[in-house]
Parts: C-alpha cells; sequence; structure tokens
C-alpha cells in the first residue's frame, strides 16, 4: 500500500508541475511589436540561389541592420542596413553599388519590417539604385525579447526583373549589439 501512495504522490506532483509549466507557456507571450526590434543587430548570412540554367550560386554574407523600432501609419518601422557578400560562383555584373571605401560594405541598403503580436514579422530591403535595384524580402522570428532574429528570405526579386525568381534557399541570424556610435572627426 505504501509504494502505490508513493507512485500516486509522484503522479499527482507530475500532473501539478505540467499543468503549472503549460498555464506559464500559455500566458508566455510578451506581445512583440515594432519597437521590439530596434538598434543595431549583426547578422550572418548563407545559403544558395537557384539559377535558371539548373546551377546554383552558394551565397555567403555579413551584414549591420539598425532597426527604427517605430511604427509609421502603414505599420511599418524603417531600416538602414550595410553588408558584404560572398557569392560562389562570383555573380556576372555584380560590383557598382555603393560601397564604404575604408570596410568594402555596400551602402545605402533601406527598408521596412513589421513585428507581430506573435513575435514573428517580415521585412523588405531595398538595394541600390532606388528604385530598381535588387528586392529582398524576408520572413523572420525574434528570440530572447527580441535580442536574436532567425530569418529566411521569402522573395528575391533582381534588378529589373518583373517579379521574385524561384528557388531561393538563404536564411540568417542575428544578435543585437547595441547602437553602433559614429565617431565624425
Amino acid at each position: 500500500m505504501k509504494r502505490y501512495q508513493t507512485y500516486a504522490l509522484a503522479a499527482l506532483i507530475t500532473v501539478l508541475a505540467l499543468s503549472s509549466a503549460a498555464r506559464a507557456q500559455g500566458s508566455d507571450n510578451d506581445g512583440c511589436s515594432n519597437s521590439t526590434l530596434k538598434g543595431d543587430y549583426a547578422f550572418t548570412i548563407s545559403g544558395q540561389v537557384f539559377n535558371p540554367d539548373a546551377t546554383f550560386t552558394l551565397v555567403n554574407a555579413v551584414a549591420i541592420t539598425n532597426f527604427d523600432g517605430k511604427t509609421d501609419a502603414h505599420g511599418k518601422g524603417g531600416l538602414t542596413q550595410v553588408d558584404f557578400v560572398v557569392n560562389n560562383p562570383p555573380v556576372p555584373g555584380a560590383g557598382g553599388e555603393p560601397t564604404d571605401p575604408l570596410t568594402g560594405f555596400r551602402t545605402q541598403e533601406s527598408g521596412t519590417y513589421q513585428v507581430f503580436p506573435d513575435c514573428t514579422g517580415q521585412a523588405t530591403i531595398n538595394f541600390p539604385p532606388h528604385p530598381g535595384g535588387l528586392v529582398i524580402q524576408l520572413a523572420f522570428v525574434l528570440g530572447s525579447h527580441g535580442r536574436t532574429l532567425h530569418a529566411v528570405v521569402s522573395a528575391l526579386t533582381p534588378p529589373g526583373a518583373p517579379g521574385p525568381i524561384p528557388g531561393v534557399a538563404v536564411h540568417s541570424d542575428a544578435e543585437k549589439i547595441g547602437k553602433i556610435r559614429q565617431d565624425h572627426d
């Protein structure tokens, strides 16, 4: 009988612990908004783009993206970005984008983003020239109360193309680095 009571007590404790965890998880929606995603984030980007000739291009990149944490009348926030991309094989005709003379990072990239209450979101990044340059659309999730971001490219429209190309498998991960101070001499 004592053994039965021990098992019953253990089962009761387990049920209570699991129900408490379920309640805590059910109420763990901290609620996100555009203001959750504010400041500078360091991204690593990798993947591949499948070309119409059945080949593919490997993409590896790093970027720093600044999210303004604001919401306009359309529910969007603004972003700016610099990046450094290495493609293999190199993309013909690439180059000529505005670059920082010191770092070699491409500059003048900008766009919009929107964070939803469930901490998912979408972003669009426009590359120079504006308009007419490359356009990348992202789907993302936020983690660690907005300190991390995990994204996939949901659409990629090359310069001058009428619409997105199929066959893009690119993902990125980011971590908040805080506001980068710009020193001016």
